[in-house]
């Protein structure tokens, strides 16, 4: 027989929880885990997540296996000394799994001095935590860890397993995530903890980052007219690539995604040219990122974009002749949905309106996330929810909001008792 657990004990449980669930983050948002440096946090969660009873797997994901993956995104420092880390609530049979998922790696700080507070260090002002990760995405594996805990603490037998992911690498590659999927681990359902604001989202944007290499005539400087200023190409493909962005906002769209700008961003981050203040810039390289709709294909995006800056270069007279050379490298995420009919995604937003007495916002990701990789590859069809507000990822003084991340616990206890049943 199938016990039902009501909303009002779920929430008097995790309330109960609340002062653990704030000092877990802060823990956690207290140790530095910028890419490539993930070895302390992911040795705080095996020892946290052993002490709850659970099976726990540590290891090194494998740089010779990804690499025969066609998902994988090449990456300069391999996995020595980063462990994934899996841990397992083990259900009784009969039920339904679940995987959560998140990463714990973040992105550097930046200067200490553009920061009001300690960047690792976790402080409480206002209702709010700080620090880098807080959004993206400590809260989100505070409350996954927390959400399971309150599990055992309630001595839940549950039917379906229960499967935390803690991966590595999410910031440049996703190649953690992507291992994990190698390694076997699979469920029924998947939910990413990445930042959605509280949203519930079945479907997030990829991202494809390209790099420009623009050619101009050397000159010395003092017979610079006889020259080409690489620099001024550059601008010009600059202004092309705006009106690419412009140009896709106009004409693509997905239910989901109903603010194209915010959806579609195509953009130059970077811009370098010349080598030497008082020398003639003969050369420029332009770098951004094209964020990408479920509904696209990248291969086609990739085509159709190298075309365009092909038909812009054969406008200019010396560009004609000395075309820009467009290449894809560093980071590349496929954008990716899930069946919006699938049952998770009903069972998630009743656990919501039933512990929170509100409906959810369900939209789509202006972000990439790991779940491109769950989808497609682990057989696992998978959404996003998490506390984090998608407009503080990577943002200096990043915050999260505690009661976010308390109401996001109470949802997915809630969503595992319903969803993988309880003897």
């Amino acid at each position: 027989m199938t016990q039902s657990i009501t909303a009002k004990e779920v929430s008097k449980r995790v309330e109960n929880e609340r002062e653990n669930i704030i000092s877990l983050l802060r823990d956690i948002l207290r140790i530095p885990s910028v890419t490539g440096e993930e070895t302390e946090i992911q040795n705080y969660f095996s020892k946290y997540l052993s002490g709850l009873g659970l099976e726990v797997d540590v290891w090194e994901p494998d740089l010779d296996r990804l690499k025969n993956h066609p998902a994988f995104v090449p990456v300069k420092k391999d996995y020595k000394g980063r462990p994934n880390v899996v841990a397992v609530l083990r259900g009784s049979g009969g039920g339904k799994s679940l995987i959560f998922n998140g990463h714990v790696d973040v992105i550097p700080p930046g200067p200490r001095e553009a920061w009001s507070v300690d960047p690792w260090g976790g402080e409480i002002i206002n209702g709010r935590i700080y620090g880098r990760g807080a959004a993206d995405m400590k809260s989100g594996l505070a409350a996954m860890t927390s959400a399971v805990k309150i599990i055992k603490q309630m001595g839940l037998k549950l039917k379906g397993d229960i499967i935390l992911e803690y991966t590595v690498d999410e910031e440049l590659s996703g190649n953690g995530t992507l291992d994990c999927v190698l390694r076997g681990y699979k469920a029924d359902a998947g939910i990413s903890l990445e930042t959605s604001s509280m949203k519930i989202q079945p479907a997030c944007i990829g991202r494809i980052w390209f790099e420009i290499t623009i050619k101009g005539k050397p000159a010395g400087i003092q017979n610079r007219r006889m020259g080409v200023n690489a620099i001024d190409l550059a601008y010009k493909i600059k202004q092309a690539v705006e009106h690419y962005e412009a140009l896709r906002i106009s004409v693509l769209n997905h239910p989901l995604f109903p603010d194209k700008i915010e959806a579609l961003p195509c953009i130059i981050g970077e811009f370098r040219a010349g080598n030497y203040p008082s020398a003639f810039p003969d050369i420029a390289v332009l770098k951004g990122s094209i964020a990408t709709l479920p509904n696209e294909n990248s291969d086609q995006v990739k085509t159709d974009f190298k075309k365009y800056i092909e038909e812009v270069a054969n406008q200019d007279p010396w560009m004609k002749n000395n075309p820009p050379k467009v290449e894809y490298t560093g980071y590349f995420a496929e954008p990716s949905e899930m069946d919006i009919k699938h049952p998770i995604l009903q069972v998630i937003k009743n656990s919501y309106t039933e512990v929170l007495n509100s409906q959810p916002v369900i939209s789509g990701r202006t972000g990439a996330a790991d779940i491109r990789f769950l989808n497609k590859y682990g057989n696992t069809p998978s959404l996003i929810f998490g506390p984090g507000d998608t407009l503080q990822m990577h943002a200096t003084d990043e915050y999260v909001n505690i009661e976010d991340v308390i109401n996001a616990t109470k949802v997915l206890v809630k969503t595992i008792v319903d969803w993988s049943g309880v003897e």
